[in-house]
């Protein structure tokens, strides 16, 4: 059954349960890494031999059953709110010290 494998890995055909259970398992060990969809397919396709599309398959129930983490992850993964408040920030302080350099000069 598993001749030419070192490690005896569940076949999508023979067992079709326990391999996405396993695809399952590589994808949270993804997420505990902070990688997103893309990356995760990836690098279960690079090293797993996983194909994609059962990767985005399984990917998208998990997603189904777990709403609110996945919305919780996808934020704790943007850049988005620590750049916006850094950006907003940037221009009044340039503001003040422009501000400071003329009135001293005078």
């Amino acid at each position: 059954m598993y001749q030419n494998q070192l490690y005896p890995f569940p076949c999508l055909h023979c067992h079709p349960h326990s391999y996405i259970r396993m695809v399952q398992n590589l994808i949270e060990r993804c997420l505990l890494l902070h990688m997103d969809r893309e990356q995760c397919v990836k690098a279960l396709a690079e090293h797993a031999r996983i194909r994609p599309l059962v990767t985005r398959t399984v990917w998208k129930e998990l997603m189904k059953e777990n709403k609110e983490f996945f919305q919780s992850y996808y934020c704790s993964l943007s850049p988005r709110p620590y750049t916006s408040r850094y950006v907003g920030r940037v221009p009044r302080f340039v503001r003040r010290n422009q501000y400071w350099r003329f009135t001293r000069k005078k």
